[in-house]
């Protein structure tokens, strides 16, 4: 069988020799097939290449769109940090006032029903019991500030307690007041908080007392507050000593005021040695620094 081939013909000039070329036919269709392939591949790269453009701009965005909702919810949540200070602020601001005006055991929305009634019939735009309570607390306020006899006495915590001994009265550490009670800016992170206590600076390992007669409810370890102890006092009131270095209390243990009960130190939230100290009544944080003593 003859073979069929290509014959290919190369003029290097005027004056040069001829050269010729045969290639069989399945040759050229190898180079044809060939380039075919190569042509494909070509196409595919490019088109994967196209496609992964395209994701990676797409991931750009998500990642765009991810940063702008993260920044969102940081000052979602800074605003609820200054919202949630504010009403803590509001809550314990509102327990003094009731404690001042005697109303003792009762609760902050619990208000005397004439407060109410001349609360709407001062303001009939005022169309729900919150904002009527609002309102009134408010008025309460600024008739208990204004008021000639108006005064939180430093043993304010006396009228609720009937035990004297019982009522939170001496430092229970001795050092100076680094942070007070209410909004201040988380040394931490800077963010507004409300600072449900006062912290007392001293040297890790100083002893830490109870400042009155009460049982222990917990000593342990308390998120934040590093090591804790919650003593219970009675009529409602207890304390919280945090940052604790040495717990000396168990749980359930009965302990007079002035007994030592741990000892400073940085366990917790803190950015250096203190006592954070905490007076609750009726479960809402109080101004600690009205009833210390000396």
């Amino acid at each position: 069988m003859e073979r069929k081939y290509f014959t290919f013909l190369i003029f290097p000039g005027a004056h040069g020799k001829v050269h010729k070329i045969q290639l069989p036919f399945y040759v050229l269709h190898l180079v044809l097939a060939l380039t075919l392939v190569g042509v494909t591949t070509v196409v595919a790269l490019a088109g994967s290449y196209t496609r992964m453009l395209i994701k990676v701009s797409d991931y750009n965005n998500i990642r765009s769109d991810r940063e702008a909702l993260k920044n969102q919810y940081r000052s979602l949540e800074k605003v609820v940090s200054q919202t949630n200070a504010k009403l803590d602020s509001l809550e314990s601001l509102a327990t003094d006032v009731a404690l001042t005006y005697g109303f003792g055991e009762a609760r902050r929305s619990s208000f005397p029903r004439s407060l109410l009634v001349l609360a709407a019939q001062n303001n009939p735009t005022l169309d729900s019991s919150y904002h009527a309570s609002l309102y009134a607390f408010n008025l309460l306020k600024s008739t208990a500030i204004n008021s000639p006899n108006y005064q939180i006495a430093p043993n304010l915590l006396v009228s609720v307690s009937a035990d004297p001994s019982s009522t939170p009265s001496i430092w229970p550490v001795q050092g100076h007041v680094t942070a007070g009670f209410g909004e201040r800016l988380d040394p931490l992170n800077g963010e507004g908080e409300f600072h449900a206590g006062m912290d007392i600076a001293a040297p890790s390992g100083t002893i830490v007392k109870s400042t009155a007669d009460g049982i222990v409810l917990s000593a342990a370890p308390d998120a934040g507050y590093g090591n804790a102890i919650l003593v219970d006092h009675g009529s409602g009131i207890t304390t919280k000593y945090g940052h604790l270095s040495k717990i000396f209390v168990i749980v359930g243990q009965e302990i007079k005021r002035g007994q030592v009960i741990g000892a400073v130190g940085t366990t917790g939230k803190t950015t250096g040695p203190h006592l954070h100290y905490e007076v609750h009544v009726q479960d809402t944080p109080v101004n600690p620094a009205k009833y210390l003593h000396g």
